[in-house]
């Protein structure tokens, strides 16, 4: 028992450096692409690191313990630089997705929080496409492409749901550069500043009334769709930016 313990233990230390060095890899690769597309990024992080450094540094100096604080100048300079890594590739990544199939959907995707996402509700064959996000807010319908098209998925999504979901506030966001619409790059932050409306209780009621509602409409007769029948569950092709 105490040899498979020992095995185990053994083992998934080795999964954990694994996982690491995969991350660090990732992290390098990552850097190298941006460091090829993006001329700015090693004056911005070098510049970040020598000044925040500097800045505790001096701090230190007012007390006579610029030795002691130079390491932890160092350290909060080197987050300066990783955090400005970080929104530069941000950046890269939404500049390339927007305006893409899927795009939105893949924003989504990236969420943080407990959201329960359901991607392409209902489409077109020119992939518009409407998703669906529960949590806290409530329900969050988010709409990419045509705008006339999208406007109509949303308008027929909303219809279907707001019978099942009560009085739980059910808001609509379509993604995009014109009037009233929300660019991808700023979809994530929009959505996270909308008011917490319902609890973790009932997000869980709603999601099984909205699940139970897909399997009635799953159990359709099999075969060709009769004519003018909306399509629905369009299938999306998400690319993702590298």
């Amino acid at each position: 028992m105490a040899k498979q313990d020992k095995a185990a233990k053994k083992a998934a230390a080795k999964a954990r450096r694994q996982a690491t060095r995969g991350r660090i890899k990732q992290i390098f690769e990552a850097f190298k692409m941006q460091r090829r597309e993006d001329k700015l990024l090693l004056p911005l992080m070098l510049g970040a690191f020598l000044g925040v450094t500097a800045v505790v540094f001096l701090l230190g100096m007012i007390w006579s313990l610029h030795w002691v604080f130079l390491p932890v100048g160092l350290a909060f300079g080197l987050l300066a630089a990783v955090i400005i890594f970080g929104r530069r590739v941000q950046s890269t990544v939404y500049r390339k997705a927007d305006g893409q199939p899927g795009a939105a959907g893949w924003a989504l995707d990236n969420l943080r929080g407990r959201w329960v996402l359901t991607q392409a509700v209902s489409g077109t064959a020119q992939l518009d496409a409407v998703h669906r996000l529960i949590g806290r807010p409530g329900i969050v319908l988010v709409g990419e492409g045509s705008p006339h098209r999208v406007k109509s998925l949303m308008s027929q999504e909303k219809k279907r749901i707001s019978r099942l979901v009560g009085e739980t506030p059910i808001y609509e966001i379509t993604v995009g550069h014109e009037k009233d619409q929300v660019p991808l790059s700023k979809l994530q932050q929009r959505i996270m500043k909308l008011p917490r409306n319902i609890g973790p209780a009932q997000i869980d009621a709603i999601e099984n009334r909205l699940a139970a509602l897909a399997n009635r409409g799953n159990s359709l007769p099999k075969g060709p769709m009769p004519q003018g029948a909306k399509m629905r569950n369009v299938s999306r092709a998400v690319r993702r930016a590298k």
